[in-house]
C-alpha cells in the first residue's frame, strides 16, 4: 500500500484510533518478593521473610494491558470466578482503562499465577487454576459476547490461548469465521499440539516449543530446521504466516515463500514472562494502525528486547517503545546497507506483502538538497526505496582518479540515514543493471533532463510492466557544480568552471551527481 508508515512514526502520531478486541485466557499474576537470610530448620529449603505483593495482569489480560499502555482502543473477553482475585482483576483493568467484557462464573475460580522471588530471582512459582474447557451455557455466553464485539468493527482481534479452557475448539472456529466474514485479521497465541482450531487464521506466533508440539518433533533452533517445520504447519492448517519466537535466537517470520530472520536485541534477561503477549500486541497494534507486517515485526522485536530485561511480566508503553524505536533506528542505519543476495531476500519479502519497490542510483559523493530532494520524490512513489550506489572503483572509471572525495563505506553510511532510504546496495560495475535485474523494482527512478527510453535498465524494467520517472534536476545543485566552486575559491578563481573536475554522468544511469 502507497504511503504505509512505519512503527516510529504511527506511534508519534498515536493509536487512539485503533481499536482491538482480546479474546482469551484471563489471569492474575502475582509476584511475593523478599530476603532469603536463612534455611529453614523443619527442611534443607530457604525461608523468604516476605515483604511486598504485586498484583498484575497476566494471558489475555497482559496482552490487553500491553495494546492498552500503547494507546490503543482494547476491549477484553473471558472468564473470571467470583472470588476474591476476580475483584482484584477487574480493579486492575479499571485502572488501565481496559473496557471488560468478562464473563462471570461461580463455575470456575480465576486463573491465579503466584510467583515467589528473591533478589530478582524466581524461587517458586505456584498455579491455581481449572483448565477443563468451559460448559456448553458459559461457551454460548462467551460466543454471543464475541459475536457483538465484531460487529461493532473492530480493527483487528488477538486470540490469547493459554490452555485455560476458554479457547475451544467451537469458540475458536465461531470466531475466525466471523472475522473471515467481516474481512478483520485475526492474530493467535497458541497453545498445544491441536491447531486445527487455529485453522486459516491471518498470523500465528508460537514460539519454539509451541512449533515443536504442533510438528510432533523436536525442532533444532536453526533457520533452516525452523523454517521446515513452519512450512509444514502452514500447509497442514492453511496458515499464511507464522511469526516463530526463538528465545536467544530472535524471531523469524514465514509470509508465502518468504523468509524473514530478526536477531534478538542483545541486553541482560531478567525475566521472560509475559514477551509473547508483547510481541502479539505490538505486532497487532501496528498492523491494525497500517503498518507493514514485517516493520511490524521489528518493532515487537525490540519490544521483546526490553520486556526480558524488566522482572516479572511487565507491559510496554508508549514512551517506552518510542525510545526503543528511537534508539534501533539510530542503530538500523548501517543496517540497511546490504549485499546483492541479502537485499534480493528483502525485496521478495516486501513484495509478497503488496509493497512497491522504487530503485535509483549514483555516486552520491557529496551529498547536498537536490539530493535529498529527489530521494523523498522516488520514496513517494512507492513504498521501499532502494539506492543503487557505484563503489570506489566504479566512481574512479566514471570520474576519473581525483574521485570520489568521500569513500564508499562514508557515502553509504550516510544515504542510510536519510529517512526516505530503505536500502543501500554497493555495485562495481559502470551501470546498475545487474542490481536492476536482479532486484526487479516496480519503478525505477532517475533524476535530471532525459526521455525514459535513454535511461539504462528501462527496457528491462519495463519487461516486467514496472515504470520509467524522470525526475527534474535542481539547478545549479550538483556535486561537479559544488566541486568546482570550493576549488575555485580555494585558488583565488584561477580554476575555471569545467576545468579539473569531471563532468560525467553518474552510473550510466544515475540519479544526480
Amino acid at each position: 500500500m502507497s504511503g504505509r508508515k512505519n512503527p516510529l512514526e504511527i506511534l508519534e502520531e498515536g493509536l487512539d484510533g485503533v481499536r482491538i478486541l482480546v479474546v482469551g485466557d484471563l489471569m492474575l499474576d502475582q509476584t511475593l518478593s523478599g530476603s532469603v537470610g536463612r534455611i529453614s530448620p523443619e527442611a534443607p529449603i530457604p525461608v523468604l521473610k516476605a515483604e511486598a505483593r504485586k498484583d498484575g495482569l497476566g494471558g489475555a489480560g497482559n496482552v490487553a494491558n500491553n495494546l492498552s499502555r500503547l494507546g490503543c482502543r482494547v476491549a477484553l473477553i473471558g472468564v473470571i470466578g467470583t472470588d476474591p482475585e476476580a475483584s482484584l482483576l477487574i480493579g486492575l483493568l479499571e485502572r488501565e482503562g481496559i473496557e471488560s467484557r468478562i464473563l462471570v462464573t461461580k463455575q470456575r475460580c480465576t486463573t491465579r499465577k503466584m510467583r515467589v522471588v528473591s533478589a530478582r530471582q524466581q524461587m517458586l512459582r505456584m498455579d491455581f487454576e481449572t483448565t477443563d474447557p468451559v460448559d456448553d451455557s458459559t461457551e454460548n455466553e462467551l460466543i454471543r459476547r464475541i459475536m457483538t464485539a465484531l460487529d461493532e468493527g473492530p480493527d483487528a482481534v488477538i486470540l490469547s490461548d493459554y490452555g485455560k479452557g476458554v479457547c475451544t475448539p467451537r469458540l475458536c472456529r465461531t470466531l475466525l469465521d466471523g472475522c473471515r466474514e467481516r474481512k478483520v485479521p485475526v492474530l493467535v497465541d497458541p497453545k498445544g499440539a491441536d491447531w486445527e482450531r487455529y485453522r486459516g487464521c491471518t498470523l500465528i506466533t508460537p514460539n519454539l516449543n509451541e512449533l515443536c508440539l504442533a510438528a510432533r518433533r523436536t525442532i533444532p533452533n536453526e533457520d533452516r530446521d525452523v523454517e521446515q517445520a513452519a512450512r509444514e504447519l502452514m500447509n497442514c492448517f492453511e496458515l499464511d504466516r507464522i511469526l516463530v519466537t526463538r528465545s536467544d535466537r530472535g524471531m523469524s517470520l514465514f509470509s508465502g515463500e518468504s523468509a524473514l530472520h530478526e536477531k534478538t536485541v542483545a541486553r541482560e534477561v531478567f525475566d521472560v514472562s509475559g514477551a509473547g503477549d508483547t510481541v502479539v500486541a505490538v505486532v497487532t497494534a501496528f498492523l491494525a494502525a497500517g503498518a507493514s507486517l514485517e516493520e511490524a515485526v521489528r518493532a515487537a522485536n525490540r519490544a521483546a528486547g526490553f520486556v526480558v530485561g524488566k522482572a516479572g511480566t511487565y507491559a510496554i508503553s508508549r514512551e517506552d517503545l518510542l525510545t526503543e524505536l528511537h534508539q534501533g533506528a539510530r542503530s538500523a542505519s548501517l543496517s540497511k546497507v546490504v549485499p546483492l543476495d541479502r537485499a534480493r531476500s528483502l525485496v521478495e519479502a516486501w513484495k509478497s506483502g503488496g509493497q512497491r519497490i522504487v530503485f535509483t542510483n549514483g555516486c552520491f559523493d557529496i551529498l547536498h538538497a537536490g539530493h535529498l530532494f529527489c530521494l523523498e520524490k522516488a520514496k513517494s512513489l512507492g513504498d521501499r526505496l532502494i539506492v543503487g550506489l557505484n563503489s570506489d572503483a566504479s566512481v574512479r572509471k566514471l570520474k576519473g582518479p581525483g574521485r570520489p572525495v568521500n569513500p564508499e563505506s562514508f557515502r553509504a553510511m550516510l544515504l542510510a540515514a536519510l529517512f526516505p532510504v530503505d536500502l543501500v546496495v554497493l555495485f562495481e560495475e559502470e551501470t546498475p543493471l545487474k542490481l536492476i535485474e536482479a532486484l526487479k523494482p516496480d519503478c525505477l527512478v532517475k533524476g535530471g533532463d532525459y526521455r525514459p527510453e535513454e535511461v539504462v535498465g528501462s527496457e528491462t524494467v519495463a519487461s516486467w510492466g514496472g515504470e520509467v520517472v524522470i525526475v527534474p534536476r535542481i539547478e545549479g545543485l550538483s556535486t561537479t557544480a559544488i566541486l568546482q566552486s570550493v576549488l575555485q575559491k580555494d585558488a583565488g578563481g584561477i580554476c575555471q568552471s569545467g576545468k579539473g573536475i569531471p563532468d560525467t554522468e553518474a552510473g550510466g544511469g544515475g540519479f544526480l551527481r
